[in-house]
């Protein structure tokens, strides 16, 4: 499954906490896409998923947005 979010003017820890209630509702192996603004998010999403073992499948940064895509490991993995 995709889920999408949309944090584009948010600034932290909206982003993470929008993306860690996705997770949360998400299944092992469902894909979370996430848009945002705020250039800390880039830190943050890398140690979330470093963090939380959650895998970091695409990232894409240009002047204007953020852009990741993260997968559930794992059903113990919140």
């Amino acid at each position: 499954m995709k889920i999408d979010i949309d944090a584009k003017g948010l600034k932290c820890p909206e982003p993470i906490m929008l993306l860690h209630k996705a997770i949360k509702e998400s299944n092992p192996g469902d894909c979370i896409h996430l848009n945002a603004t705020d250039i800390s998010t880039e830190r943050d999403v890398e140690k979330f998923c470093d963090f939380l073992g959650h895998k970091l499948i695409e990232k894409e940064i240009t002047k204007q947005s953020l852009y990741f895509v993260v997968q559930k490991k794992d059903k113990n993995i919140i």
